[in-house]
């Protein structure tokens, strides 16, 4: 039996280095038993991903996709959180709710205002900024 070690196997990469296009696997191989199968294999949609996206996707799983929590492993803020749920949603090739029209509607709009506001005032109830920087925060937020 032959013992590969995973963590001396990199990632296999899904996109081309040169011209970014998709990459076709040709050979399968299994170390235990040294068995090859050829041919032209497709990746799965999770290898279109950069290693950034596959992280993002990652944490936004590990916390089931609550926002709020992945805001604060992240320390992003939930416009950016919905602007990298939507690159990796394109990375896989799924439509984003942007991409017929670039504005973002009046719900969203203020969906993302609301949850800016909820943002500071938990970051003001857990004392991570002052109630001076707080409302200075809350003043440069766009009226919707």
């Amino acid at each position: 039996m032959i013992g590969v070690s995973l963590v001396s196997i990199p990632q296999v990469i899904g996109r081309c280095p040169v011209c970014d296009n998709e990459l076709n696997v040709t050979r399968l191989h299994c170390a235990a038993c040294d068995t090859k199968i050829e041919g032209r294999f497709r990746l799965s949609r999770f290898q279109r991903l950069t290693s950034e996206q596959l992280t993002f996707l990652e944490v936004f799983v590990k916390n089931r996709g609550i926002i709020k929590d992945v805001e604060a492993e992240l320390g992003i803020s939930y416009p950016t959180v919905r602007a990298r749920l939507d690159d990796v949603l394109r990375g896989l090739g799924f439509p984003t709710g942007g991409d017929d029209d670039p504005r973002p509607s009046p719900r969203l709009m203020q969906a993302q205002a609301r949850e800016e506001r909820r943002r500071i005032l938990e970051h003001l109830r857990e004392k991570r900024i002052t109630a001076d920087e707080a409302a200075r925060q809350l003043a440069s937020q766009p009226e919707r």
